[in-house]
This record gives C-alpha cells, sequence and structure tokens, in this order.
C-alpha cells in the first residue's frame, strides 16, 4: 500500500490535458482567506516531485518562488511604470530611451529567472564598444532597479546584476575650457548679442546654465550696500535652478556670488533692453521675472542657449561645432585656477561640495609652477648660506 504524504509536503497528481504530473503545494493564504499555491509540472513523477522538494525548500528557507514566464521586458515595463514617480520627466524620458534602445531589444526577451550574470557581463561588454562609460552606468542602473524591483515583488529570487561590474566603455565628449584670449573674443563677440548678459555672467561667476535660466531679478542686487561697514558689494544669489522643483543640484550650490563689475555692467544693459521688449510686447509680455528671457518674457530652454551661444561662437572665430554654453563654467575654473586662486575657494565659488571635483573635471588649465611653499620656505628659513 502507497504510504501517505504528511501534511504540508504538498500534492502529486496526472494532468491529462497537459499529459504531466503536477505537485502542488500550498505555502500561505492570503488576507481573504484564499489559499496561495504554488505548482510545478514534469513529464515524469521523479521530475515533478523535484520541482516539489525544491519548492517546500524554498519555502521552508522563506525565500520568494520565482515566476517562471516573468521576462526582462515585463520587469523594466514595471519600473518604468511604476519605479520612477517623483522623478523629472526628464529623467523619465532619458530612461524610457535607454530602456528601449538598449537593454529590451538586447535582454527583453529572456525569462528573468533564467537571466545568468554571465549573459549581462556579455551584454555590457558589447555595449562598451560603442558606448561611453558614463551611459554605460546608465544602463546599469536601469537594469539593475529594474530587478531590485522585481525581486521585491517575489518576480525573481536574487538579481544577478549586483554581481556584475561596468566595463570602461568609450571615452566621450571631453571638456574644456577657453584660453584667455579665447575668453576676451568670445566676450567681445557677445556684445552685440541678446545673449551677451548671459555669457559674462556664466563666465565670470561659474554659474551652471540651468542656474541661469532659473534666475530671476528678485535675487539680483546691482547696487550693493556701500553704506555698511564693510560695504556689501553686488551680487548674485544662486538659490534656484530648472531642476525639478526648483532646487539646486546639491545644497551647497545654493550660494550668494558677489558680482564683478563686468557683470553689473552687463546685466544693466540688459534689464534696460528687457524694459524696451516689455514695451513691445504689450499683452503678450509674461509677468515671471526672469532675468534671461525670449522678447515676450517666457523662460528660455537649453535649446534656445544653445543655438544663441553658437552663433556667438561662430562670430568669436571659434568652431561652433565643438563648443557648449556649460564649457563657460569649466572656463571659470580654469582661468580662476591659472590665476592662482586656491582650490578650496574655486570649489565654495562653483557651490561643489569639495574639491574633487573641481580637480578632476573642471580644472582644465594648471600653473606650470606652484610657488607658494617655495616662497613659504624662503620666509622662514631665509636663503641659503654662501
Amino acid at each position: 500500500m502507497t504510504k501517505r504524504r504528511a501534511r504540508g509536503d504538498g500534492g502529486l497528481h496526472w494532468d491529462e490535458s497537459r499529459q504531466r504530473w503536477i505537485a502542488t503545494v500550498t505555502v500561505g493564504y492570503t488576507p481573504a482567506g484564499k489559499r496561495i499555491v504554488r505548482k510545478g509540472s514534469g513529464k515524469t513523477k521523479t521530475e515533478a516531485r523535484a520541482k516539489l522538494r525544491e519548492k517546500i525548500r524554498d519555502y521552508e528557507d522563506g525565500l520568494a518562488f520565482a515566476e517562471h514566464h516573468y521576462t526582462v521586458t515585463e520587469a523594466v515595463t514595471d519600473w518604468l511604470t511604476y519605479g520612477l514617480n517623483g522623478r523629472s520627466d526628464r529623467t523619465k524620458t532619458k530612461c524610457e530611451i535607454l530602456c528601449r534602445t538598449h537593454i529590451i531589444p538586447a535582454l527583453g526577451a529572456r525569462k528573468l529567472r533564467e537571466l545568468r550574470a554571465q549573459d549581462v557581463d556579455r551584454w555590457l561588454s558589447d555595449k562598451a564598444t560603442i558606448l561611453s562609460t558614463r551611459t554605460l552606468g546608465d544602463l546599469y542602473g536601469c537594469l539593475n532597479r529594474s530587478i531590485n524591483r522585481a525581486m521585491a515583488r517575489d518576480k525573481v529570487k536574487r538579481n544577478v546584476v549586483a554581481l556584475c561590474t561596468i566595463p570602461r566603455g568609450q571615452q566621450g565628449r571631453p571638456s574644456k575650457s577657453l584660453t584667455l584670449v579665447q575668453a576676451r573674443a568670445l566676450l567681445a563677440a557677445a556684445e552685440s548679442t541678446p545673449l551677451h548678459a548671459y555669457v559674462v555672467l556664466s563666465l565670470l561667476t561659474g554659474a551652471r546654465t540651468e542656474e541661469l535660466r532659473a534666475l530671476t531679478w528678485a535675487h539680483v542686487d546691482l547696487d550693493g550696500r556701500p553704506d555698511l561697514d564693510p560695504p556689501l558689494p553686488p551680487s548674485v544669489q544662486v538659490w534656484r535652478s530648472v531642476r525639478a522643483g526648483g532646487d539646486t543640484k546639491t545644497r551647497k550650490s545654493r550660494r550668494t556670488l558677489a558680482l564683478p563689475q563686468r557683470c553689473v555692467t552687463a546685466l544693466q544693459a540688459h534689464r534696460e533692453q528687457q524694459s524696451r521688449d516689455q514695451t513691445r510686447a504689450g499683452r503678450d509680455w509674461q509677468p515671471l521675472g526672469l532675468v534671461f528671457t525670449s522678447t515676450i518674457g517666457t523662460a528660455l530652454d537649453a535649446a534656445n542657449v544653445r543655438r544663441a551661444f553658437r552663433r556667438i561662437v561662430a562670430l568669436a572665430g571659434l568652431d561652433p561645432a565643438v563648443w557648449t554654453p556649460r564649457e563657460l563654467r569649466h572656463s571659470f575654473v580654469s582661468l580662476l585656477s591659472d590665476s592662482g586662486v586656491s582650490l578650496e575657494a574655486i570649489a565654495d565659488l562653483c557651490g561643489h561640495a569639495g574639491t574633487t571635483v573641481t580637480e578632476k573635471v573642471y580644472r582644465h588649465q594648471l600653473r606650470p609652477v606652484i610657488l607658494d611653499g617655495a616662497q613659504a620656505m624662503d620666509v622662514i628659513f631665509g636663503p641659503a648660506d654662501p
């Protein structure tokens, strides 16, 4: 007589329609009291029992039961739909493009439970031949977050992407800075253009392009307080940006900068021109209070600025295809460094939390000889005896 399985060992029966042995086990109950049943099947009793034991063992170990037919495409689509809440539209669009262009075509058809670390390594290596290291990191992040979300929802037992590393990709577009001669030529070329004050302010204060596009006249003081002791110079409060929520890139980026006299002059002329634009626009003028606007007072977007900046670059005798507005900030850092300003002071002016980014990313011109140490030692010890 066949021995009856103990309670909790699951069940085993023949499914005539599927022509397979079906193993079942109850793993719990829903809040409504309905049984939660997991199933496994096999062509033989032995195969079905083996799958049943695996499911029971996983249940006793507290592991999730991975869904057999859940694919990478479903995991990525679920993350794009529900996992980006609170992110900006720009971030959502970027992730959507990366996933639809690179992840789903290459890995989407693979069942998630069958995805192996070797598959991800091979995929990343292939992408490294055509994409930059930065883009590879973004791809890795999208896939990693998608599978983490699937794992948290019992779609897969583990995230194999976490076992992989990001290879070095192709070199991205290198940032660069203007020399002093090029910077002067650019300022001269900008004088007759509507973007003059924008170029002057970006190059002479190092403000980010997204910070300048969100700058309001309420945050600009062109007079200062010369009556105070010590007097307060004209300044600009870099407290906003066009990022989601209007926040600056980091908390350290929220800063107030003294304005060089050239910036004050340029902004005064710009305010007068904006008043004339407002008069011409009449009722079409949008009273947003922004410093840099279109001819009817609306905000500039990045494409507006890039197009106008390319025209200025061409007027300065430079190649408009290789220069972008963000490199005015790089030039600000490099020119200050070349003039002997300390790295710590430059980092504060740029709104960097430390000096690492300032040194590795932004500083392109270095003083050929650092003199401070030698000069200090000459003062301390004096010249050597003859």
